[in-house]
């Protein structure tokens, strides 16, 4: 990775300052992001200056409600690594708290925007308002621009063949629902995750099935079911795989949420290490079968028909190609 994660405006080295920067939560970096994400790479490249972008962390609905938190698409280290394939040389993970969240939008754009990163030129959603009681939008933020020397590029909201708008919500009640296929369409490429493997009971292994289990964020909201997969380890390898996210109710009903994935055509210690899984196809929901037998002979079903949704597949993007091919 080349791009620079920065934890806070003021910490942007003189190196980066004077270039085009895009704002947003951009959480799943999709075909709606991309809209704003893309302008603002075009915008820098044409100018010959750096491309940045700048979000909130944690996303902002966690900061005010932490009783229920955001179902990620794209925590912040996923995030940052689809920002690097797309070629932009820094993010800036902006704290988003309560003592933040009262900033003026004056502040946000003098002290920020151009005291901290002296910025060329903003791009933007054209819904996008901030500052204190979301005191700024893109009528301030265009005079703000105008008064300080700056350009503003204002986004519409992107909108998918059916014309209906590309939205993180619309994909996170997809994934809530199992469907993965539809999820990929709106992202632009495969429902990915990132975690470390640990340790387990090593029941797969006696079945014949060993798994790299991983423990998601209790916020995830993925539909619990056996899914197609493939796991790319941290050297860049990619095993397809079958994948079960849930409870595991044949074995243990009252555990938390677990997602199992096993390689196929694979033997290796993969404990410990941090790998991603891309998400190809829902196979079926999770299911209490009647002893291990029959779980066995349901597995192996599984497994065939991932193989065969797996052996057809092409990749959707420049995103999908670094994440799971």
């Amino acid at each position: 990775m080349t791009l620079q994660r920065i934890a806070t405006p003021a910490d942007v080295p003189q190196s980066l300052h004077g270039g085009v920067v895009a704002i947003g939560n951009f959480d799943g970096v999709h075909r709606g992001h991309r809209s704003v994400l893309d302008k603002a790479l075009e915008i820098a490249r044409n100018e010959g200056v750096p491309a940045l972008v700048l979000t909130f962390e944690p996303h902002p609905r966690t900061s005010m409600r932490p009783e229920h938190p955001v179902f990620r698409l794209t925590p912040a280290p996923l995030r940052a690594g689809l920002l690097d394939t797309l070629g932009f040389d820094a993010v800036i993970e902006q704290p988003f708290n309560r003592q933040f969240a009262g900033t003026t939008a004056q502040d946000f754009v003098s002290t920020i925007l151009k005291d901290a990163l002296n910025l060329r030129h903003v791009v933007t959603g054209v819904d996008f308002h901030f500052g204190r009681e979301r005191g700024g939008g893109p009528a301030f933020l265009i005079a703000e621009g105008e008064r300080l020397g700056f350009g503003v590029t204002l986004i519409d909201a992107f909108r998918d063949e059916n014309t209906e708008v590309v939205s993180s919500s619309r994909i996170r009640a997809l994934l809530s629902g199992g469907d993965v296929s539809q999820a990929a369409g709106l992202l632009g490429y495969r429902y990915t995750v990132e975690a470390q493997v640990s340790g387990g009971k090593q029941l797969g292994r006696t079945l014949g099935y060993p798994t790299a289990n991983m423990a998601l964020p209790a916020s995830t909201d993925l539909a619990h079911g056996i899914y197609a997969v493939r796991y790319r380890r941290p050297d860049g390898a990619v095993h397809d795989g079958v994948a079960s996210f849930g409870r595991r109710p044949t074995v243990d009903e009252n555990g938390a949420p677990l997602l199992e994935t096993f390689l196929f055509d694979f033997s290796g210690d993969l404990y410990g290490e941090t790998a991603t899984v891309s998400f190809f196809g829902f196979l079926r929901g999770e299911e209490k079968f009647d002893g291990l037998d029959a779980l066995v002979a349901q597995m192996k079903q599984d497994e065939a028909e991932a193989r065969a949704l797996l052996a057809r597949i092409t990749p959707l993007s420049e995103l999908d190609s670094a994440l799971s091919f």
